[in-house]
Order: structure tokens, then C-alpha cells, then sequence
């Protein structure tokens, strides 16, 4: 099971990447499309983060109970 969060630990630091990099496109683009995009993106960016955080503590929390 504790493989299997890995992947998918991996999966989402990979889309908080990719959604920092658009936020961060978004922000110096400027414009109508860095009004509407840039803090839509950067609220995901952080929602990911959290599930990011959130597997590494069930991660960590599986390897000392001897679940994995």
C-alpha cells in the first residue's frame, strides 16, 4: 500500500509543478488572462500541496506502524 502512495505522492508533486508553473505563466502574462487565471491556479497549487502533505504523513504514519 505504502508503494502505491509513493506513486502517487509523486504523481501530485508533479501537478503542483505544472499548476505553479502555469500560475506563475499566468501571473506575468498580465492581462484579462492573468486576472481570471493566476489566483484560480494558485488555489489549486495550494489544494495540491495540502494532498501532497497529507500522503506524506500517511506515508510516513503506514512505515512506522509496520503497515507497509
Amino acid at each position: 500500500m505504502s508503494g502505491f502512495l509513493q506513486i502517487l505522492l509523486y504523481a501530485v508533486i508533479g501537478v503542483v509543478t505544472l499548476v505553479l508553473g502555469a500560475g506563475i505563466y499566468a501571473l506575468f502574462r498580465g492581462g484579462e488572462f492573468g486576472r481570471s487565471w493566476s489566483n484560480k491556479l494558485m488555489r489549486a497549487r495550494v489544494l495540491f500541496q495540502f494532498i501532497a502533505v497529507l500522503l506524506v504523513v500517511a506515508i510516513v504514519w503506514l512505515q512506522r506502524s509496520g503497515g507497509a
